[in-house]
C-alpha cells in the first residue's frame, strides 16, 4: 500500500513546497496561506532543516524499503526547499551587524541627501522621547510613523526642535478610537513646505482602505512626493483590502519623484507583479533594502531574530534617487513596538 502511495505523496509534497517557496510562479503570492508562508522565508528554511533532521532520524530506525524510499525523497525535497529559501535570503541581503548610528555616516558626504526613518510604533508605544531620540541620532529629514497619533507626532517634533532639528507634522486619522488608524509624517523644513494631498474630502489620490497613508506633496511643486505608508495586514478577512492597498500604492509610485516609506505589510514577494519597470519592486519604485544588501532582514515581529522575521517595512524611491545606505535597527527591540525601525539615506541620482 505504501509503495502505491509513494509517488503521489512525493508529488504532492513537491507541489506544496513549490507553492510555499515561490508562489509567484502560480500567481498565488497574494492569496491567504501562501502570502503568510512566503513572508517568513527564514522560518521556512529553519523548519525545513528541522524536518530533514527528523526524517534522517526516522530513516536510521526504519527497515521497510518503501518507507526508506519515501523518506529519502522527502529529504531531498526539503533540502532543495530549505536551500532555495536560504539562497534567496542571501541574495536579497542579510544586512550588517553594526551600530545603527553608522547609517548616518554617508549622509554627510552628499549635502542634498535625504535620510528617511520609518517606525510603526504600535500605537505610540515607544513614546515621543524615544522616537525623537532615534530620529535625532539618525539625522532624519523625513520620519514616517504608522500607528502614531497627532499628539505624539507633535511631541516628537517639539523634542526634535529642542535637539536642533525642527520638523513639520502631518497626520491622517481615520478615527480616534484606535491609534492604529492614525499615521504621522514628519518632514524637515529644509525640504520645503509640504501639504497633505489626500486628506478627507480632498478627492484623488485617495488612500489605503483600512489604515491611513499620508501623501504629502511640495507646496511649490519642487521636490519629491513623500508618502508615509500603512497597508492593512493580510489577515483572512482583509485579503481583498490588502491587495487593493498594494495596487493603490503601486499607482502612487508611478510618478517621477517619489519617496515612500512605512509599513507595507508586504515583502517584495507580495509586491511581485506590480512593478512597472526593470529593477523596480512597486510601480517605478526601487527598494532601499535590496539596493544595499539588507532586503532579507526582518522588521516584524521585533521579538523574533531578525533573519527569521518578515521584512514588511520598506523605504522605496523612484529611479531619480539612489540609496547610499539602509539599515534595519535592532537596538530598539525592547522599546515597545512589534516592528523594528529602519533608516535609509537617499541622494539624487547622477
Amino acid at each position: 500500500m505504501l509503495t502505491a502511495l509513494t509517488v503521489p505523496l512525493v508529488l504532492a509534497t513537491a507541489a506544496a513546497l513549490a507553492v510555499l517557496g515561490w508562489p509567484q510562479l502560480f500567481r498565488l503570492q497574494n492569496t491567504w496561506v501562501a502570502a503568510h508562508a512566503v513572508s517568513l522565508r527564514g522560518l521556512e528554511a529553519a523548519v525545513a532543516v528541522g524536518a530533514v533532521v527528523l526524517a534522517l532520524v526516522l530513516l536510521l530506525f526504519t527497515r521497510a524499503r518503501p518507507l526508506r524510499r519515501l523518506l529519502g525523497a522527502l529529504i531531498v525535497l526539503l533540502l532543495l526547499f530549505g536551500a532555495g529559501n536560504a539562497g534567496l535570503l542571501i541574495v536579497r541581503g542579510l544586512g550588517t551587524r553594526v551600530p545603527a548610528t553608522a547609517a548616518t555616516a554617508t549622509a554627510t558626504e552628499t549635502t542634498d541627501a535625504v535620510t528617511v526613518l520609518s517606525w510603526n510604533t504600535l500605537g505610540d508605544a515607544p513614546g515621543a522621547a524615544a522616537i525623537a531620540a532615534l530620529a535625532l541620532e539618525q539625522g532624519a529629514d523625513v520620519v514616517t510613523l504608522p500607528e502614531t497619533t497627532e499628539a505624539t507626532g507633535e511631541a516628537v517634533a517639539e523634542a526634535m526642535k529642542a535637539g536642533g532639528r525642527p520638523m513639520w507634522v502631518h497626520t491622517l486619522a481615520f478615527d480616534q478610537i484606535s491609534k492604529a488608524r492614525s499615521t504621522t509624517l514628519l518632514i524637515s523644513p529644509d525640504l520645503g513646505d509640504y501639504r497633505v494631498a489626500n486628506a478627507a474630502g480632498s478627492g484623488p489620490p485617495g488612500n489605503t482602505n483600512v489604515l491611513p497613508t499620508v501623501v504629502a506633496v511640495p507646496a511649490d511643486g519642487t521636490g519629491p512626493t513623500i508618502i508615509a505608508v500603512h497597508a492593512v495586514a493580510p489577515i483572512r478577512f482583509e485579503m481583498s483590502n490588502w491587495r487593493s492597498d498594494l495596487d493603490w500604492l503601486a499607482t502612487q509610485c508611478g510618478g517621477g519623484n517619489v519617496i515612500m516609506a512605512g509599513d507595507f505589510n508586504a515583502t517584495v514577494d507580495h509586491l511581485s507583479g506590480r512593478e512597472a519597470s526593470v529593477g523596480a519592486v512597486l510601480g517605478r519604485c526601487r527598494d532601499a533594502g535590496l539596493a544595499t544588501g539588507s532586503g532579507a532582514v526582518g522588521t516584524w515581529p521585533a521579538f523574533a531574530p531578525a533573519l527569521l522575521g518578515a521584512p514588511i517595512d520598506h523605504v522605496l524611491s523612484t529611479p531619480n534617487w539612489q540609496t547610499q545606505s539602509m539599515r534595519v535597527i535592532e537596538t530598539e527591540d525592547a522599546a515597545g513596538s512589534d516592528h523594528r525601525p529602519l533608516v535609509a539615506t537617499l541622494s539624487p541620482a547622477p
